[in-house]
């Protein structure tokens, strides 16, 4: 198979990973990939949204499958456009993808579908959202309606904050288009998980649980970030819960997408909430998480490949997964999720059979591995104990405590 991955980031070195154990996979190109990609495959210079471009490629390199990473070009319509040239795609259609791209859309969705979820309510007017905190208080969460990076969510602990929120996103654009509605809801209180799925139109497989740290800092402080450090699975999270979230909100969100006209292929992804009345959707995405897929993949037993050919067939893939745990911990530029430097040389991590490193926001330049971005990468590790791989991460981690140009959560995993 010559299979075309889309995207440049942490998730997409992780899925080309994956498929690169696959005897089946003759050719692995990447669209754009990054420095660490670039070593086991090749990358192509074309810019995810440049959907025209991407479409030629795949019918010049006979592509068999192609796999996209990033929200955006979801967003864009690239699988409607590889369908339209008849061209293998594993991703969602734009109209399936408008869960992950409005979240006022999705808030709506869930309500129709009884599909549970936080109180909430949209507004385009600043003066509307502010009265509405008012009257609910803090603690309380405002997030942009659309596409931010993973950074368009505000958790106002005083309504003084709240009120800033609507500010920066309603009058000074922070987010640009994306903030010009917002979705103001009820602050959940738990514990938060993710639950990521393979689905085909009603079919859904769901993959082993992950946890997600958002914050930049330690002790869960400082801005919302893309996300910190990810492991799976999550101890605390039950089989009876986990039961309950594939049929309670995965497979009805499948089928009610399915209703709605809008059928679903690709990878959805529900963040959750553990609340006193059972999980809860924080939001959906509908795509590999970052970092969640850093820690999921490493675990799967099945060639990936293979797993999307059945589920595009129609077929159970059998889903095997390792009796195993796995951790894994962002290293990012000093000053994100703000400004930071890029072209920073990245230090030479010693890892072992059971660590690995998988590049994000990096290039190559005269061979030596430098930043291109605000997460940098992750080191993560598999190991039989959940301490064992966290302890494992943070040895491999260490020397970089040092440097002044990168820094890490020292907390990652600790919360379980």
């Amino acid at each position: 198979m010559n299979i075309l991955v889309v995207g440049r980031g942490g998730r997409e070195h992780s899925i080309v990973m994956q498929l690169a154990k696959s005897k089946r996979v003759s050719q692995l190109f990447v669209a754009p990939g990054n420095g660490g990609i670039g070593e086991i495959a090749t990358c192509v210079a074309i810019d995810e949204l440049d959907i025209a471009r991407l479409v030629d490629f795949a019918k010049s390199e006979s592509i068999d499958l192609t796999i996209v990473g990033p929200e955006n070009p979801l967003n864009a319509g690239i699988a409607n456009r590889f369908q339209e040239e008849g061209l293998a795609i594993f991703a969602p259609t734009a109209e399936a993808a408008l869960l992950e791209g409005s979240k006022s859309f999705a808030k709506e969705f869930m309500k129709k579908y009884q599909i549970p979820t936080a109180e909430s309510a949209t507004f385009t007017k600043v003066d509307d959202a502010k009265n509405y905190i008012l009257a609910k208080g803090a603690p309380i969460v405002i997030k942009a309606d659309g596409l931010a990076a993973g950074k368009g969510v505000v958790v106002a602990e005083t309504e003084v904050q709240a009120l800033q929120a609507v500010d920066e996103m309603l009058v000074s654009k922070t987010f640009a288009d994306a903030g010009a509605t917002i979705v103001i809801e009820e602050c959940l209180e738990g514990k938060e998980f993710s639950l990521m799925a393979f689905v085909h139109e009603g079919n859904v497989y769901p993959m082993i649980p992950a946890r997600d740290h958002k914050r930049a800092y330690d002790n869960d402080q400082g801005p919302n970030t893309g996300g910190m450090g990810a492991y799976a699975p999550v101890p605390d999270i039950s089989g009876e819960t986990l039961v309950y979230t594939y049929r309670a909100i995965l497979q009805k969100t499948a089928e009610g997408l399915m209703n709605e006209g809008r059928p679903f292929t690709g990878i959805l992804y529900a963040g959750l909430m553990m609340t006193e009345d059972g999980p809860k959707v924080i939001e959906f995405n509908t795509r590999f998480g970052d970092p969640e897929t850093q820690v999921v993949l490493p675990l799967l037993k099945n060639d990936l490949d293979q797993v999307l050919l059945d589920v595009l067939d129609g077929k159970n893939p059998n889903l095997d997964w390792e009796e195993s745990f796995c951790s894994g911990v962002v290293l990012a530029s000093k000053g994100y999720p703000a400004s930071y430097q890029k072209g920073i040389e990245l230090p030479d991590f010693k890892t072992d059979g059971e660590s690995f490193v998988v590049h994000a926001g990096t290039k190559q330049v005269d061979n030596i591995f430098q930043s291109d971005g605000g997460r940098v990468l992750l080191v993560g590790s598999k190991n039989t104990s959940l301490s064992g791989a966290i302890d494992n991460v943070y040895q491999v981690l260490a020397p970089v405590g040092k440097m002044d140009d990168f820094f890490y959560r020292k907390d990652i995993g600790k919360d379980s």
